[in-house]
């Protein structure tokens, strides 16, 4: 009995529980991509660029025009648009509504339409 192939109990079992478990899943969803902490911080980041990036030609614009503070505020509030911007545009590609290239070139670009009832 202990010398028949075809009964070995471990290989019967490990088959039975291969089959109740299903097949295995090949690859992580595209939602997994981004963990909710690092999208955060590329958020953050991505405000912080742009308000600094508009500080700094505000600054340096009004160094040598000699129009200070006004162009660094008028820049500042542009590059905090501008980063507000971005923000929405990284949210939307990281819930997979949209690709990178059309979240950024206008607000609700290339995101999936919703069907009527009628199809």
């Amino acid at each position: 009995m202990a010398d028949d192939p075809d009964r070995d109990p471990i290989r019967a079992l490990e088959a039975r529980i291969a089959a109740a478990k299903g097949p295995e899943p090949e690859d992580k969803s595209p939602d997994d991509r981004y963990s909710q902490a690092s999208l955060a911080w590329r958020m953050v980041i991505e405000m912080v660029a742009g308000v600094g990036i508009g500080f700094l030609i505000g600054y340096g614009a009004d160094a040598v025009l000699g129009t200070a503070p006004w162009l660094m505020l008028v820049f500042t509030l542009l590059g905090f648009a501008a980063g507000v911007k971005t923000m929405i545009a990284s949210a939307k590609e990281a819930q997979g509504k949209v690709d990178a290239a059309a979240a950024l070139n206008e607000p609700g670009a290339g995101a999936p339409r919703e069907r009527n009832k009628d199809g």
